[in-house]
């Protein structure tokens, strides 16, 4: 039954009383808990004071729904948030009955629909009766769906955070005519401190999608560009090489360019496919048994930037242990620890200058180093060092191209390994990157 409390003005209440909904303005309530139930204030007053030590947008709602269930004739929550591109998205939604056929995800615009008047007069909304709604406004494709579910009634509450309504909470229960002002008053105790928890809540999961969508489009441009780049560097090496007909000096010498340019990008392709492995958390290390550190891991990612290595002209000395450094290890992982250490050793060593490659085996740890002659680094830059697109601030470093993103993958690789990472330097001189892995991690399931 309507009452005439439940409106704005008597012109609402004759427009709206034929459609079954109400728009009750929750500043016009009186504030304290006057009129409640000793029962209803313990309730809300111990959601109220829990609220900020909820991990999760769930865990909230699901807090609040089994809270008011007792005194709010309440079968299924949800909640809404308002996106920026003006659609209005289901992002959580709990139940007493099942299927609920309005889930997660569901989008509608706003622009145009009944939440409208919701979101810009900040004002709950009662619907009494469902069906005599959908009758009304057959248009709308949620009021059909939740009416599937058995819903015949239902609350919409704007969530508001500094003046700005972000998010609706939707109760619904599956009699007619279940909610009344009071009802309306309950969660008004209650949805200043939900608004604020899911603001936080929705921009956390906003930054989850944009992480998401980045490194998605990250694997996707790296992946696509890979093959085409590689091929290219291998046709310039055919044509430099003759096999399509001899080339003087000069031609030899632009192909040269050609090959070199295409090799960076082939490092920054395998670069970014390996953070977007990493950030897409689709990086699961299998360990296995490595026979010989030096044989296994070492060469094969030395092969890699060998040419690079002779084209500065560099001098590479090695020290290493006199029998085979046995340890369990994700392989590929530790060769892309390995060829971003030994990469960067020739991208900003000297001309000409040492790089010396440190192993040992100690009776639990392996210990390995890769140290190049070059301008090092300052002591004020070395929080930079492992950070994802950090790269060092100085004249001298800001000459030799780099991504920040090599080092930040070895770090997030050696903390998969349970071991730690570090580097010194002396500016002007030399700079050492080391890193040192348990041989047989403990806990780790290993593949034979």
């Amino acid at each position: 039954m309507l009452k005439g409390g439940d409106y704005l003005s008597m012109g609402n209440f004759m427009k709206e009383a034929k459609s079954g909904v109400s728009y009750l303005p929750v500043t016009e309530y009186p504030s304290g808990w006057s009129g409640f139930s000793r029962e209803e204030r313990t309730s809300l007053e111990r959601f109220n004071e829990s609220i900020a030590g909820f991990e999760s947008l769930e865990a909230m709602v699901d807090s609040l729904f089994q809270a008011i269930r007792t005194f709010c004739p309440c079968d299924r929550i949800g909640i809404a948030f308002v996106e920026p591109d003006g659609r209005v998205v289901s992002r959580y939604v709990t139940s007493s009955y099942e299927p609920v056929l309005l889930t997660s995800g569901y989008a509608e615009d706003l622009q145009g629909s009944s939440l409208e008047a919701v979101i810009q007069e900040g004002t709950p909304r009662i619907i009494r009766d469902l069906e005599e709604y959908l009758a009304q406004n057959p248009e709308s494709r949620s009021t059909k769906i939740i009416v599937q579910e058995g819903v015949l009634s239902s609350i919409t509450i704007p969530l508001s955070v500094e003046d700005r309504n972000t998010g609706l909470l939707f109760l619904s229960s599956r009699k007619t005519d279940a909610f009344e002002q009071h009802h309306v008053r309950i969660l008004s105790k209650v949805v200043g401190r939900l608004g604020q928890a899911v603001e936080k809540a929705y921009r956390i999961m906003q930054l989850e999608a944009m992480n998401t969508a980045y490194t998605e489009m990250l694997g996707f441009v790296s992946h696509e560009l890979k093959s085409p780049v590689a091929s290219l560097v291998t046709d310039a090496h055919l044509m430099k090489d003759g096999y399509l007909g001899e080339l003087d000096e000069r031609q030899k010498d632009k192909l040269e360019r050609m090959i070199k340019k295409g090799e960076y990008l082939l490092g920054l392709v395998r670069e970014y496919l390996d953070l977007a492995r990493m950030e897409g958390g689709e990086l699961n290390p299998e360990f296995k048994d490595v026979d010989d550190f030096v044989g296994m891991l070492l060469d094969p990612a030395f092969d890699l930037i060998s040419v690079q290595v002779d084209d500065k002209g560099m001098v590479v000395e090695r020290v290493l242990p006199n029998s085979p450094c046995k340890l369990i290890c994700d392989i590929d992982l530790i060769k892309i620890v390995l060829v971003n250490l030994l990469g960067n050793a020739v991208k900003y060593g000297n001309e000409g200058g040492l790089i010396r490659i440190t192993l040992e085996c100690a009776k639990d740890d392996v210990n390995c180093s890769v140290w190049n002659e070059g301008p090092g680094f300052p002591e004020s830059e070395r929080s930079n060092l492992f950070r994802k697109f950090s790269r060092l601030k100085t004249p001298e470093l800001r000459k030799r191209k780099g991504t920040g993103v090599g080092l930040y993958t070895s770090w997030r690789i050696i903390q998969l390994h349970g071991g730690r990472i570090s580097a010194d330097s002396q500016e002007g001189s030399w700079a050492e990157f080391r890193f040192t892995i348990p041989r047989n991690p403990a806990g780790r399931s290993r593949v034979q």
